[in-house]
């Protein structure tokens, strides 16, 4: 009697998470986007070589304004095949595990994590305009870990780990202005895909 009761305490419990949080995210997902992070990172490195700089040898990291814009550029690509992969292993978890996509819990966990990339990006944008480029790595890793943390309650709770890891990782970078690509490559390709396989293992 006892163990038919647990099992249906363990059915409710399984319900109520499906209901108040959204749980099709993938672990693969976050593998893919990391990949895509050190492939830009790599492309990036390619393309400064070529612009005469070499990223790691030299002191002083003063980039022309034409350069910037394309390592923007580089990186919304980035971040538009991290968020198409986001989206086909979604898709594809939702439907082997039977789960809606579009519920309550996959609107809140969208606006509490687009609200404080929006704001980053705001952000980015005047540092850009205020031609502080150097600390723009630094802030995209803190918005985005705040923003991972922000919407860590409308799904899985593993994910905060990786805001605090980004957020982490941001302060450190805001001390080594210069070296914001490395810290880049640390956070969105590498943290990425450790968060990545860790979650895919756990709930595959």
């Amino acid at each position: 009697m006892n163990q038919k009761h647990q099992e249906d305490l363990s059915h409710i419990r399984s319900m109520m998470e499906r209901s108040s949080r959204f749980i099709s995210l993938s672990g693969l997902s976050g593998v893919f986007a990391g990949l895509s992070a050190l492939i830009g990172g790599l492309y990036v490195c390619q393309l400064l070589e070529q612009n005469g700089i070499n990223y790691f040898e030299a002191s002083s990291k003063e980039f022309s304004l034409s350069l910037i814009y394309e390592l923007i550029t580089t990186g919304v690509v980035i971040f538009v095949f991290a968020f198409f992969f986001g989206i086909v292993f979604t898709v594809r978890k939702s439907r082997k595990d039977n789960l809606p996509i579009w519920t309550s819990s996959t609107k809140n966990m969208l606006i509490h994590l687009a609200i404080p990339l929006v704001v980053g990006g705001v952000f980015c944008l005047a540092l850009l305009y205020h031609q502080m480029a150097v600390l723009i790595a630094p802030t995209t890793l803190l918005f985005y870990g705040l923003a991972l943390v922000n919407a860590e309650k409308y799904t899985f709770s593993d994910i905060k780990y990786l805001g605090f890891c980004e957020i982490i990782l941001g302060c450190v970078s805001l001390f080594y202005l210069g070296y914001g690509l490395i810290f880049w490559i640390i956070g969105f390709g590498v943290l990425h895909i450790l968060y990545g396989l860790i979650v895919f293992k756990k709930y595959k």
